[in-house]
């Protein structure tokens, strides 16, 4: 999988963004979370941001706690088979249909809870596409209308794993010296001198590889497109039909 085409794993994703949008389903956002988290597992590899679809997972789980509350205690009634009954709290005339409180009905939270569950599918595919696809290869094919925004990515994408690791092992060297409970501002001022010295370090890499000099693209190592791009992308565009077909 190491020489797939760094746009192969977003333009699978994108297809099955575009299914879990028209399916509308629950049942099919859940099962297409447990196939992105599947193949993420097999293929991410161990880079620092192959860990960006877990983190899109936690993510996705705290959006839906918050979408099945608010969607539950605010919002407009829907009648149905009654859960529980909480206190209104008065709200002005202005917004009238909408309350906080009142009636909750299973229907009600089954909506809350299918609406957010669609949200967490589109936050873990997006973050299945960048922990299956090397941020510095994505950047060799993006056009030069758009090559600083992916550089900014990019250093970003690369410097916040970065960052965790380093605070990590403060912490722990901390520990080694004899502070059982280190603080953060004993993590602090290291943490900052490391982050601002491998900025200077990559500052000087991209000034001495003439970096921003030429708007002509190098073309040296073009990535090819595959065979097995295309059964990935056209698995996706297959999928993508038929969920089409059979929601039409």
């Amino acid at each position: 999988m190491k020489s797939l085409h760094p746009l192969t794993w977003w333009l699978w994703s994108i297809a099955l963004i575009v299914t879990v949008l028209r399916a509308d389903s629950a049942l099919y956002a859940a099962l297409v979370i447990a196939g992105a988290a599947l193949i993420v597992w097999r293929w991410a590899g161990d880079f620092p941001w192959s860990k960006s679809f877990w983190f899109s997972i936690r993510l996705g789980i705290f959006i839906l706690i918050v979408r099945a509350v608010t969607g539950v205690l605010i919002g407009v009634p829907i009648p149905g088979t009654k859960i529980v009954e909480l206190p209104i709290l008065p709200l002005p005339d202005w917004m009238a249909g909408i309350r906080i409180g009142g009636v909750i009905t299973q229907e009600r939270l089954t909506s809350s809870l299918h609406e957010g569950l669609i949200i967490v599918a589109v936050i873990a595919l997006f973050g299945a596409a960048v922990s299956l696809t090397s941020p510095h290869k994505m950047l060799r094919v993006l056009p030069v209308i758009v090559y600083e925004f992916g550089v900014a990515i990019v250093i970003a994408t690369s410097s916040l794993p970065q960052l965790v690791a380093s605070y990590s092992r403060i912490k722990r060297a901390r520990i080694l010296r004899g502070d059982e409970k280190p603080k953060f501002k004993s993590i602090a001022l290291p943490l900052l001198e490391e982050a601002l010295a491998k900025s200077l370090d990559l500052a000087a890499a991209m000034d001495s590889r003439g970096y921003g000099i030429s708007r002509v693209r190098s073309r040296y190592r073009p990535i090819k497109w595959r065979s097995a791009d295309t059964a990935i992308f056209s698995s996706g565009i297959v999928l993508l039909g038929f969920v089409w077909s059979v929601t039409s």
